[in-house]
Formats: C-alpha cells, sequence, structure tokens
C-alpha cells in the first residue's frame, strides 16, 4: 500500500522560483556504476540545479555476501578500486541500489547527521532511515518519506531533446515519415530475448516499412547482447531502416527527439520512461517471460494514457496525445521544499 506516500500526478510541480539563489550544497551521486542506477541520480541533480561528484563504488567480500542490514562497518566494504567515501562529507548524497544504501546511512552517521539522503529505488535496508525514498508507484512501497514516482526518473528535458534533435537532423530526416523509432532492450532476470524474437519483431517492422510506407529507427541497449543486435541489423537495415551500429556518438536521444512514435520491449521501465518524456506516442512491446512489478508499471501507465500495447501486423499506428510525466522536476521541487533549498544555485552536471 501507498499509505502516506506522495504521488505526483500533472500540476504537482511548483513554479521557478524567483528568489537569488543560495549556494549548491555539496552533492555526492553514489552508485555501483551501473547506468539503470547512476542516470536517474544524475537527472535529479540536473533537476535540483547541483554539480555532483560522482563516486562509483564495488563490494568485496564478506560484504557482497550479506544482505545490507547486516552489514557491519559498511565504509569498509568497497573494494581498493572504488572511489574513497572519506571526509569533507556532502550536505546531500544522492544514492541508488542495493549497495549504495547501507553506504549511504553509513556516511550520514559519520556526518553526524549533516548530510541529507535521498535514495532513488525501494532500498533493502530500514526504509525510514532515510531524508527521502524515491521510489515508483509500481512497487508500493509507502511511508511519511517516500515520494511514489510514475514512471523513473532521467535527464530528458526540452532543452535536451532540442540539442539532440539538431544535431541527429541530418542523418535521421532521410528517413519517411511517420517515423517509429524501435528501442531493444535484452533479457533480465524476468524476462527473456533472444534471436528467434528479435527476428519476429523485425518482421513486424518491416512489414509496416513496406506496407505502410513508414521510416525506421532502431537502437539495441546494454542488455540485448551481440547475437541479438546482429539480428536486428541483418533484418532490418536491407530494408532502409537506420540502425545503430554501437559505435560512438549514441543517437539514442536524438532518436526520441525526432520520432513520431516509439516501441520499447517490456522489460526497461527506464526506456520507457524516457520515451514517455517525449510527449509521443509509446508502444510496449511483449518479450516472454512474467513479472507482476513490471506488469502493474505499464498497466497503471496504460490506464493513464500514457502507454499502449504494440499493435498487431494487421492494425495500423494511431497517433494520440498526452502530458508527459515529469516526475524528476516533481521531486526536485519537492526536496527544495522538504530541505528548505527553496532556490539552490543552477550548474550543469558533469
Amino acid at each position: 500500500m501507498l499509505d502516506h506516500a506522495i504521488i505526483f500526478q500533472p500540476g504537482d510541480a511548483t513554479g521557478p522560483e524567483t528568489r537569488s539563489p543560495m549556494p549548491s550544497p555539496v552533492t555526492w551521486i553514489l552508485t555501483e556504476g551501473l547506468a539503470g542506477t547512476e542516470a536517474p541520480c544524475r537527472g535529479l541533480a540536473r533537476a535540483l540545479g547541483v554539480d555532483p561528484v560522482v563516486k562509483r563504488v564495488r563490494i568485496r567480500p564478506p560484504w557482497d555476501w550479506l544482505p545490507g542490514r547486516r552489514w557491519i562497518r559498511p565504509l569498509a566494504a568497497p573494494t581498493a578500486d572504488s572511489d574513497r567515501l572519506t571526509p569533507p562529507w556532502p550536505d546531500l548524497l544522492i544514492s541508488s541500489g542495493n549497495a549504495a544504501a547501507p553506504l549511504a546511512l553509513a556516511i550520514k552517521r559519520a556526518s553526524r547527521g549533516a548530510t541529507r539522503i535521498v535514495h532513488v529505488q525501494t532500498p533493502r535496508v530500514g526504509l525510514g532511515r532515510f531524508d527521502l525514498v524515491v521510489a515508483p508507484q509500481h512497487d508500493g512501497t509507502g511511508g511519511a518519506n517516500v515520494l511514489a514516482t510514475r514512471a523513473t526518473l532521467h535527464g530528458l528535458d526540452a532543452k535536451a531533446l532540442a540539442a539532440a534533435a539538431a544535431e541527429w537532423a541530418p542523418v535521421l530526416d532521410r528517413l519517411p515519415r511517420p517515423r517509429l523509432v524501435f528501442l531493444c532492450g535484452g533479457s533480465n532476470g524476468r524476462f527473456k530475448l533472444d534471436p528467434l524474437r528479435v527476428a519476429g519483431i523485425a518482421a513486424s517492422l518491416r512489414q509496416r516499412m513496406h506496407r505502410d510506407g513508414i521510416g525506421v529507427a532502431a537502437s539495441a541497449s546494454r542488455r540485448t547482447g551481440a547475437a541479438n543486435a546482429a539480428v536486428l541489423r541483418a533484418e532490418l537495415a536491407p530494408a532502409g531502416a537506420f540502425v545503430w551500429d554501437g559505435t560512438p556518438p549514441n543517437p539514442y536521444v536524438g532518436m526520441l527527439a525526432l520520432a513520431d512514435a516509439i516501441a520499447v520491449t517490456q522489460d526497461s521501465v527506464s526506456m520507457i520512461s524516457e520515451a514517455l518524456a517525449t510527449g509521443k506516442p509509446v508502444y510496449w512491446i511483449p518479450l516472454a517471460g512474467r513479472s507482476r512489478r513490471l506488469q502493474r508499471f505499464v498497466d497503471m501507465l496504460t490506464a493513464q494514457g500514457l502507454l499502449r500495447r504494440f499493435p498487431s501486423d494487421d492494425a495500423p499506428l494511431a497517433p494520440w496525445s498526452y502530458d508527459p510525466p515529469d516526475d524528476t522536476q516533481h521531486v526536485a521541487a519537492e526536496i527544495r521544499r522538504r530541505f528548505g533549498w527553496p532556490a539552490i544555485g543552477a550548474a550543469e552536471t558533469k
């Protein structure tokens, strides 16, 4: 149940501050360095207008064998090649991930309570010990210090999308309109993506290209895997689609900005969340497997009119509109209110 949690809905955000900005609080981001945990923290820091120091850690035995709630001397847990967690301690610590949670609490203790902790995602240690927990609504996490969001936090905003659109228009404007962007996730603990499924998705996209005259741009992700990415290229590129081959620079944000519609495999909450930042029609594509948690996420956004299941091959892609979720800005506004930081000095996140 979400008892006492704040659930952000359209219109909750406060307007821009007009007072003189206060000095930016010294801010750390603490994660294990995974893109799925670090990116939301970076997005939140950007929305707050702070310039964070990014701390990435790996955990050594015996701590990596134990749940965080049983860690003794947590600050001794990181490996020697991890970023150092030593004073002076930050004013604000944005953490994410199971390993970062007990380390964040240890830093708060070491700072004698001076460090404020915002933990992104539901922690597996004492929920009430954090100053704020930012958890997705589909997790069902509740508490007076919980901010429940509809989508994952991210750093995409109108400015970032416009810049990426200008950068990638010379490449993607060669494709016919309407333009469908396909974001391919990969296997995880709940869902499976194999070359056969990739080939099936690609065949459906090719059919729409030939029958409906649409343009297609596709991108694999870190979890797609080499075999699946190779099938994606082999099945779509000869048909005239743009398929990113993994060579930098990454066109991901440009693809989102220049899409007319977006299709995302259902395994990735983060890619669905970022796609919704565009305000374009976003479809989810089913994979083999099951996750009650992710199904709640898909069902919730579908019920709110933000998301639809990718239609069968004989059904057309139908446009629709919605107000994009702006959870990152809403969370930043609530942090300012709760922590008494109404006008933090703006800075660019590194």
